[in-house]
Protein backbone atom coordinates (compact mmCIF):
# COMPACT_ATOMS: atom_id res chain seq x y z
CA UNK A 1 0.00 0.00 0.00
CA UNK A 2 2.74 1.98 1.10
CA UNK A 3 4.97 1.78 -2.14
CA UNK A 4 1.69 2.53 -4.37
CA UNK A 5 0.93 5.53 -2.50
CA UNK A 6 4.91 6.45 -2.99
CA UNK A 7 4.96 5.63 -6.76
CA UNK A 8 1.49 7.50 -7.17
CA UNK A 9 3.28 11.06 -5.74
CA UNK A 10 6.18 10.41 -7.79
CA UNK A 11 3.69 10.29 -10.85
CA UNK A 12 2.39 13.11 -10.22
CA UNK A 13 5.38 14.98 -9.25
CA UNK A 14 7.08 14.17 -12.40
CA UNK A 15 3.94 15.39 -14.23
CA UNK A 16 4.01 18.65 -12.62
CA UNK A 17 7.73 19.18 -13.36
CA UNK A 18 7.29 18.74 -17.11
CA UNK A 19 4.22 21.10 -16.92
CA UNK A 20 6.18 23.26 -15.48
CA UNK A 21 9.29 22.62 -17.78
CA UNK A 22 6.48 23.01 -20.79
CA UNK A 23 5.50 26.56 -20.38
CA UNK A 24 7.72 28.12 -17.96
CA UNK A 25 9.45 30.50 -19.56
CA UNK A 26 13.45 29.64 -18.88
CA UNK A 27 16.70 31.55 -20.01
CA UNK A 28 18.76 30.22 -23.05
CA UNK A 29 21.60 32.24 -23.07
CA UNK A 30 22.38 35.97 -21.38
CA UNK A 31 24.74 38.46 -22.38
CA UNK A 32 26.02 41.58 -20.90
CA UNK A 33 25.99 44.61 -22.78
CA UNK A 34 28.71 46.95 -21.62
CA UNK A 35 27.99 49.99 -23.28
CA UNK A 36 24.20 49.85 -22.19
CA UNK A 37 24.94 48.44 -18.81
CA UNK A 38 21.95 45.80 -19.48
CA UNK A 39 21.82 42.30 -19.57
CA UNK A 40 20.02 40.62 -22.80
CA UNK A 41 18.00 36.75 -21.76
CA UNK A 42 16.85 35.15 -24.43
CA UNK A 43 13.77 32.55 -22.93
CA UNK A 44 12.52 29.72 -24.28
CA UNK A 45 9.51 31.33 -25.30
CA UNK A 46 10.74 33.48 -27.98
CA UNK A 47 10.89 36.20 -26.08
CA UNK A 48 13.87 38.88 -24.84
CA UNK A 49 14.47 40.45 -21.45
CA UNK A 50 16.51 43.05 -20.98
CA UNK A 51 17.33 44.15 -17.70
CA UNK A 52 20.55 46.85 -15.67
CA UNK A 53 22.94 44.56 -14.42
CA UNK A 54 23.50 46.85 -11.96
CA UNK A 55 20.03 47.25 -10.21
CA UNK A 56 20.72 43.92 -8.73
CA UNK A 57 21.35 43.42 -5.43
CA UNK A 58 25.37 42.99 -5.15
CA UNK A 59 25.69 44.27 -8.62
CA UNK A 60 26.06 47.64 -8.17
CA UNK A 61 29.43 48.01 -7.89
CA UNK A 62 30.57 45.59 -10.52
CA UNK A 63 32.83 45.68 -13.05
CA UNK A 64 31.88 45.47 -16.52
CA UNK A 65 34.18 41.77 -16.53
CA UNK A 66 32.78 40.47 -13.83
CA UNK A 67 29.60 41.52 -15.53
CA UNK A 68 30.14 39.92 -18.55
CA UNK A 69 30.92 36.59 -17.34
CA UNK A 70 26.90 35.91 -16.94
CA UNK A 71 25.85 32.03 -17.17
CA UNK A 72 22.61 30.76 -17.21
CA UNK A 73 22.13 28.26 -14.15
CA UNK A 74 20.92 24.38 -14.59
CA UNK A 75 18.57 24.34 -17.47
CA UNK A 76 17.52 27.95 -17.27
CA UNK A 77 15.69 28.73 -14.41
CA UNK A 78 18.61 31.16 -13.17
CA UNK A 79 21.54 33.58 -13.60
CA UNK A 80 24.69 32.99 -12.27
CA UNK A 81 28.08 35.17 -11.70
CA UNK A 82 30.44 32.99 -10.55
CA UNK A 83 33.26 35.67 -9.82
CA UNK A 84 30.26 37.66 -8.03
CA UNK A 85 29.03 34.81 -6.30
CA UNK A 86 25.50 36.14 -7.27
CA UNK A 87 22.51 33.75 -8.06
CA UNK A 88 18.92 35.32 -9.02
CA UNK A 89 15.67 33.48 -10.51
CA UNK A 90 14.93 33.96 -13.88
CA UNK A 91 11.14 34.20 -13.09
CA UNK A 92 11.72 36.43 -10.12
CA UNK A 93 14.00 39.16 -12.58
CA UNK A 94 10.60 38.33 -14.97
CA UNK A 95 8.59 39.65 -12.14
CA UNK A 96 11.13 42.47 -11.13
CA UNK A 97 12.48 41.05 -8.29
CA UNK A 98 15.98 41.74 -7.83
CA UNK A 99 17.36 41.55 -4.94
CA UNK A 100 15.65 40.19 -1.40
CA UNK A 101 12.53 41.26 0.13
CA UNK A 102 14.64 43.32 3.06
CA UNK A 103 16.44 44.86 0.26
CA UNK A 104 13.76 45.01 -2.37
CA UNK A 105 11.97 47.21 0.43
CA UNK A 106 15.05 49.54 1.61
CA UNK A 107 15.60 50.26 -2.79
CA UNK A 108 12.24 51.43 -2.69
CA UNK A 109 12.14 53.65 -0.15
CA UNK A 110 15.33 54.84 -1.06
CA UNK A 111 13.72 55.53 -4.54
CA UNK A 112 10.41 57.05 -3.14
CA UNK A 113 12.29 58.90 -0.93
CA UNK A 114 14.80 60.55 -3.92
CA UNK A 115 11.45 61.16 -5.53
CA UNK A 116 10.10 62.62 -2.94
CA UNK A 117 13.09 64.53 -2.32
CA UNK A 118 13.16 66.08 -5.83
CA UNK A 119 9.58 66.69 -5.60
CA UNK A 120 9.90 68.95 -2.27
CA UNK A 121 12.93 70.89 -4.15
CA UNK A 122 11.05 71.66 -6.91
CA UNK A 123 8.03 72.65 -4.94
CA UNK A 124 10.05 75.13 -2.62
CA UNK A 125 12.20 76.06 -5.79
CA UNK A 126 8.68 77.55 -7.30
CA UNK A 127 8.17 79.30 -3.98
CA UNK A 128 11.77 81.15 -4.01
CA UNK A 129 11.31 81.93 -7.81
CA UNK A 130 7.62 83.75 -6.66
CA UNK A 131 8.68 85.27 -3.66
CA UNK A 132 11.69 86.95 -5.30
CA UNK A 133 9.63 87.71 -8.72
CA UNK A 134 6.91 89.26 -6.03
CA UNK A 135 9.50 91.39 -4.66
CA UNK A 136 11.06 92.55 -7.81
CA UNK A 137 7.31 94.10 -8.46
CA UNK A 138 6.56 95.25 -5.84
Amino acid sequence: MKRDRLDAEIDAARKRGERKFATEPRAIDARYDSRSGRVSVELSNGCTFVFPARALQGLDSATDADLAKVEVAGIGYGLHWPTLDADFLVLGLLNGVFGSPAWMAKERARRAGSATFRATARRNGARRTRAASSRKSG
